[in-house]
């Protein structure tokens, strides 16, 4: 049998970029379906969220909203802030919301199947 490792005794350890890529439309369209946001502001949550596991550049984010946009996922709007910056605020369409939906159902059958691998209990929908 394989050792055990407990994620807790890798604390700096970065997730690989394989993960990140594959995981970057839910990452986004889940953070947008808790509001809209500009692109500083998800950046942060990113790496909150991970606990700096994950840290993405102005390089990786806006391409992956750009591409958001043009498939109808996300909408954006210019808009001043209450500091007086123009900012890009970007939120889920109903088209967005949709395919959260989906990626949901894809990630926890995944998530599901890994579970069951590694001999963990998974008691969710």
């Amino acid at each position: 049998m394989y050792p055990s490792v407990s994620i807790a005794l890798l604390p700096n350890v970065m997730i690989p970029q394989v993960l990140i890529a594959a995981s970057v439309t839910p990452i986004m369209l889940s953070i947008l379906a808790q509001g809209e946001s500009y692109g500083y502001a998800i950046v942060q949550r990113i790496h909150d969220l991970s606990g700096g596991k994950i840290q993405w550049s102005d390089g990786t984010l806006y391409p992956v909203l750009h591409r958001l946009e043009a498939k109808g996922l996300i909408a954006s709007t210019w808009r001043t802030s209450d500091v007086g910056r123009r900012r890009k605020y970007y939120r889920l369409t109903d088209r967005g919301h949709a395919a959260l939906e989906v990626e949901k159902r894809n990630w926890l059958d995944v998530h599901r199947i890994l579970a069951q691998l590694w001999g963990l209990d998974v008691s969710y929908g």
